[in-house]
């Protein structure tokens, strides 16, 4: 096993696949001789060149396009949004286009394409930059959307993503980039989409959590045990759609009581449709109703105290264990 940051492993896998299928490339801003914005794709430009890893203007409808085109025409394209945020501008091209036209040509054109880029908040970069948009994108059928919490992940689902014949909305997160964990070492290495991983063991209380709240659940989980001896599972769903909601539910019929951590807003989110499938499969074993914590209902405020108080917390998340425990 290599130890390797969340960024690394991106580039590793952006790299392997490169090598591996010559209809892959990567468009977007700065991606090539900047590097990438967050450095995602450093080096690959220099190996690869200007026709597979490709600059693209501050113009994200326009390159989004010109990736369903490339798609539809047998290529598999990864494009890169600076940030999340960004892809709004090119919500037409990804709703309308990619998501749409394996239905609309009548199974005649798949869309091979990866959207990826940084979602959510990152450190103090205010209202506008710091939109958790994952149930935006999963509302809509045919987009797979996935939302990886550990280097590993990132590697292997990536790859599959690229791989898959369909859009993948690839979603990381900026705050995680420089965080580290074991990769296999293995140019093969992939993750299936649409298999919620355990992150860990427990017996009393099951929290779903993705992206970065996972680490903050994981530190949660261990000061639970430390303080109150209660015995906590964490789930990653890995993939938001499709979603994994038998390894869930099965977490839930173990523990008898969920909580649900999100960095999106509580409102139409990922975490009220889990709440919901887990009360028509596992309502029965529910000992205390679900709990949720997600960001507040306010826009990302600049301060950093503030933007602090707006966002899910290890706090939180023990207060939230408590409750449905009884504690």
């Amino acid at each position: 096993m290599a130890v390797l940051t969340i960024r690394d492993a991106l580039n590793q896998a952006l790299r392997e696949e490169l090598i591996r299928d010559e209809n892959v490339f990567i468009m977007g801003e700065e991606v090539a001789e900047y590097d990438g914005a967050y450095k995602v794709t450093r080096g690959l430009w220099k190996e690869f060149g200007d026709k597979r890893v490709v600059d693209a203007p501050i113009t994200e409808l326009g390159f989004a396009g010109l990736g369903v085109g490339a798609a539809m025409a047998g290529l598999r394209p990864v494009i890169e949004f600076m940030t999340w945020n960004f892809s709004i501008l090119a919500a037409d091209q990804i709703i309308n286009h990619a998501a749409k036209m394996l239905y609309m040509s009548g199974g005649e054109f798949n869309i091979p394409i990866v959207f990826r880029g940084p979602n959510g908040s990152a450190f103090q970069v205010s209202s506008q930059h710091s939109q958790a948009l994952e149930a935006l994108y999963a509302n809509f059928p045919g987009l797979k959307v996935v939302m990886p919490s550990t280097a590993a992940d990132a590697k292997g689902l990536l790859k599959s993503a690229i791989r898959d014949d369909n859009p993948v909305i690839f979603m990381e997160q900026e705050r995680m980039y420089g965080m580290k964990s074991e990769v296999p070492e293995d140019e093969d290495f992939t993750i299936p989409l649409g298999v919620a991983d355990v992150k860990r063991e427990g017996t009393d209380c099951t929290i779903v959590a993705r992206s970065m709240t996972v680490p903050m659940a994981l530190d949660a989980a261990e000061k639970i045990r430390e303080q109150f001896d209660v015995s906590v599972e964490v789930v990653d769903p890995r993939t938001i759609k499709p979603l994994d909601i038998d390894t869930i539910a099965g977490s839930v019929r173990k523990t008898n009581r969920l909580v649900i951590v999100e960095e999106s807003h509580a409102f139409a989110s990922v975490g009220a449709e889990i709440s919901h499938q887990i009360m028509e499969t596992a309502f029965d074993y529910l000992d205390a109703p679900v709990k949720r914590i997600s960001t507040a209902e306010t826009p990302m405020p600049y301060a950093k105290n503030l933007e602090a108080a707006a966002l899910p917390s290890v706090d939180k998340i023990i207060d939230a264990v408590k409750e449905v425990c009884y504690l």
